[in-house]
């Protein structure tokens, strides 16, 4: 039997192959257990059946529910008090339903389940609710009938694109410069235009699901087919998805099946008076380091609503994949926390959730059934092999894996060593060490960089003289070697990215402030949860330098088609002067990261043929100097008459990043 694809790639899995191989034949068999002719899609329509309904002049209400003894539907048609509203326990089945007239519920009235089992009862918004709101005053959340007269008009298809995701990471909630959450209209009316501006192709929008925390950041999920009303409506939503639609742009969600809230009155903790309904028990159940619950992924009836919960996103709303959290932590049985992962053993040591690693397997796969367009991206940070490889190759199906240690290495070098230590050589293997059977999602920063307790890379290069001296009129050596470093590593960051790029929203401008919900410790103050959007738009300020490089930056490397085409190649380096450059595509970059000092005729290798520059981060309108001249055509020249290796010379200035397109000519290089 020939080997899968991913232990002939990588010699190093070799010793492994038994365990890749039985894992492979174990989602195999799982896929068999549970799909109608291999296609998942029809196991995965519990929201179609389950919460609740109308259906020919009746509202239907179902639930699953194998530990309750009663249930009762209680709400603001009925005074929260158990009355006739008795659901009924199908024959034989764990599940319970109630059919009432249509006369006896209106749209927006408020309900929730009052769910009895033996020694116990509780009050719990049902699992399937798809609008849950929250109290002003009492602050106590429940589900809210919602059938509006009509429903939302799609206008738009959803983009058939293939190409390399550049993702815009958004919190909605966030977006505003007021001190308040922002909402779904807002979003699409002011920030919608930006992204468009700037050029990114896809929006991940964050704490998309219910969860009864702000200050989560939307991690600690409760109802999980419920759209945050805390942003508006479902419908308002769909407007926004829409409308970014119409520019061509994916929209992604940020997807929680790693954990759930333990909250019992809003979440589903004890849902039917049961530990186990949903979850693991014993020590399995409770997330240690998250103070969440964790699902248990070896029972069918919970890949049942996970993956319902999947294809309700991306039919009902018209997402386009989504970006799943914590992966790492659903693999591995001690979540993979304080493990370095060093050696390929520890991927293979028995200590992986099996159950975990067949339903993300479960959970692609039906992604790309619905929609060959769609895209998943997996947060994990330990390196698992196969993550984002094929299924069939013995991968786990995702496209994409997050670069999670490109941050890390970012912030590690800003912190411990000095401009002069910078290692041309080092970054570039940092930056372009990846598997080759995977596509990864390259970045500097996204939303955990900017926490409060952390600081974005804007502010660990300039620190408090961002509050003083970014005044476009003003001379700060500070401010202008932030501003230099801050493009030179985006640009690198991105023209290395293995097949995508994110960044979180305002990063891309350098805003100043981290993130921090209102909390008891910051007495419930908005400051810190906003974009302070005045500060680019804001003319006499250098943020606008770092907007306008950015926008240049993504719109170049979409339309040059690079990400999607090979790997960069290094041609040369140099530690002593701190400079490198690379080909990807027909574009070769070059870096001086040296500080202080520039080069006249600077000689490095490149392939032959004639190159004109197209972005250098030195540019006037991006804040620099301009000590480029732009125009120059420059032909490579053979190193001497012996051998076939070609020559570029460049003025290459101190801290300056440069791209120069190659281009066609007749003659000697019609062929290179």
């Amino acid at each position: 039997m020939k080997s899968l694809g991913i232990l002939q790639r990588d010699p190093y899995l070799a010793p492994y192959s038994r365990v890749i191989e039985a894992r492979h034949q174990m989602i195999k068999r799982k896929l068999n257990e549970l799909s109608s002719r291999n296609l998942l899609s029809p196991f995965a329509n519990g929201h179609l059946y389950f919460g609740l309904h109308k259906e020919s002049g009746e509202w239907i209400f179902r639930e699953w529910a194998p530990n309750a003894t009663g249930i009762y539907l209680i709400g603001t048609f009925n005074d929260w008090k158990e009355s006739e509203y008795f659901f009924f326990k199908r024959s034989g089945k764990e599940n319970w339903e109630l059919r009432l007239p249509e006369v006896k519920i209106k749209h927006e009235d408020l309900y929730k389940l009052s769910v009895h089992w033996h020694g116990g009862k509780g009050e719990r918004i049902p699992a399937y609710a798809r609008r849950v709101v929250q109290d002003p005053e009492t602050l106590l959340f429940a589900a809210q009938v919602w059938f509006p007269e009509e429903d939302y008009q799609w206008k738009n298809a959803n983009p058939a694109s293939s190409d390399p995701p550049f993702i815009y990471e958004s919190h909605v909630g966030m977006a505003t410069e007021d001190y308040k959450i922002g909402s779904f209209n807002e979003f699409r009316i002011n920030v919608l235009p930006r992204i468009i501006k700037a050029g990114y192709n896809t929006i991940q929008l964050m704490a998309v699901q219910e969860h009864p925390y702000y200050g989560s950041f939307g991690y600690h999920v409760s109802s999980f087919f419920a759209p945050s009303s805390r942003f508006g409506t479902p419908e308002e939503l769909m407007h926004l998805i829409d409308d970014a639609h119409s520019a061509g742009i994916k929209v992604i969600m940020d997807l929680i099946h790693s954990h759930a809230v333990k909250n019992e009155n809003e979440g589903l903790a004890r849902y039917d008076g049961s530990y186990y309904q949903f979850f693991h028990t014993g020590r399995k159940r409770e997330h240690i380091a998250w103070d969440s619950l964790c699902f248990n992924y070896g029972k069918n009836s919970v890949i049942h609503f996970l993956l319902s919960n999947i294809k309700y996103w991306l039919e009902y709303f018209r997402f386009d994949g989504f970006r799943f959290d914590g992966v790492t932590s659903m693999l591995y049985n001690d979540h993979g926390l304080n493990i370095n992962f060093t050696d390929y053993s520890m991927y293979f040591n028995g200590q992986q959730d099996e159950d975990a690693i067949s339903y993300l397997s479960l959970a692609n796969i039906l992604i790309h059934e619905i929609s060959p367009f769609s895209i998943s991206v997996a947060e994990e940070m330990s390196g698992y092999p196969g993550l984002a490889a094929k299924i069939d190759d013995g991968g786990i199906g995702f496209d994409y894996r997050m670069a999670m240690g490109t941050p890390d290495y970012w912030i590690k070098i800003i912190k411990e060593k000095s401009d002069e230590q910078w290692n041309a050589d080092e970054i570039y293997y940092e930056l372009t060490n990846k598997r080759i059977e995977e596509k990864t999602i390259g970045y500097v920063e996204s939303h955990d960089q900017a926490l409060v307790g952390d600081q974005t890379v804007i502010f660990r290069l300039i620190g408090k003289e961002m509050y003083f001296n970014m005044s476009k009129d003003m001379v700060n050596l500070a401010v202008d070697r932030g501003i230099a470093l801050h493009k030179m590593i985006r640009l690198i960051t991105l023209a290395t990215s293995g097949n995508g790029y994110l960044n979180f929203m305002g990063n891309e401008f350098g805003h100043p402030e981290w993130i921090d919900f209102p909390r008891k410790g910051n007495n419930w103050s908005y400051h810190y949860a906003r974009r302070q959007w005045n500060l680019v738009d804001n003319k006499n300020l250098k943020y606008q330098f770092l907007a306008e490089f950015d926008r240049k930056m993504i719109h170049l490397i979409r339309e040059s088609v690079i990400l999607d085409r090979q790997s960069p190649q290094k041609y040369h380096s140099n530690q002593k002067d701190q400079i490198l450059g690379f080909e990807r595509g027909d574009l070769f970059f070059v870096f001086n990261f040296n500080p202080v000092r520039s080069f006249e005729a600077y000689r490095l290798e490149a392939r032959p043929g004639k190159y004109r520059i197209i972005l250098d981060t030195d540019e006037v309108i991006f804040g620099g100097q301009g000590r480029i001249e732009h125009g120059i055509i420059y032909r490579t020249e053979p190193q001497n008459i012996h051998n076939s290796t070609h020559m570029l010379n460049l003025y290459i200035p101190a801290r300056t990043g440069m791209v120069l397109k190659k281009e066609k000519i007749k003659g000697v290089f019609d062929n290179s």
